[in-house]
């Protein structure tokens, strides 16, 4: 179960089997069922965690009752809603598995704690936080400055295992647009192809 994570950190830092082990202690394991949600919004964010199984969205819903996904999180990716996580305040976001998943999470507390015992935790998580930012920088550049249909291109080749996954409604909200427009860009570029 712990496999996928060590690759994860080691693709940031090397870590020892001694340093392993005691990172991982704290993690528990959750199996969270298609369409059970992890957080709900109103709710504090008590975790970080680690998808080992499955698909799941970071999703709110606007003035108008529209979802807007931030993002999906699949097997080797990290989630949480880190706004709440980090001031303990109520959070906007829900976190929902899109297919029977199971998460390896960690409280604040525990990830507190490692810090101390393990120096290099710290470490880890401010190259994996900067490696957000630079993730998130990306996606707003891309929504302020490229078209639909580059943004949907843009989608396909950086998570070309992610869409076969979704429904067309769920990438249409990742990318801002209304389902009938991305059909729309899709019978277009299938032409062109």
């Amino acid at each position: 179960m712990f496999e996928l994570l060590r690759k994860n950190i080691e693709k940031h830092l090397s870590i020892s089997d001694a340093d392993f082990e005691q990172f991982i202690k704290p993690f528990y394991h959750r199996k969270i069922a298609k369409k059970q949600f992890l957080l709900r919004a109103g709710q504090i964010c008590k975790f970080e965690g680690f998808v080992i199984k499955g698909c799941l969205r970071v999703y709110y819903l606007d003035e108008q009752g529209q979802e807007r996904i931030l993002y999906f999180a699949i097997e080797d990716w990290w989630i949480t809603d880190i706004d709440s996580f980090t001031n303990n305040t109520p959070s906007i976001l829900n976190i929902e598995a899109l297919e029977d998943s199971e998460v390896l999470l960690i409280t604040q507390p525990y990830k507190e704690a490692l810090y101390a015992q393990i120096p290099m935790v710290e470490k880890l998580f401010r190259i994996m936080t900067q490696k957000t930012h630079v993730a998130l920088q990306r996606r707003m550049i891309s929504a302020l400055g490229k078209t639909a249909d580059e943004r949907y291109l843009e989608f396909v080749e950086k998570y070309p295992q992610l869409e076969q996954r979704l429904t067309q409604l769920q990438v249409a909200s990742y990318l801002g647009i209304s389902h009938e427009f991305l059909s729309k860009i899709r019978k277009k570029l299938a032409k062109l192809r």
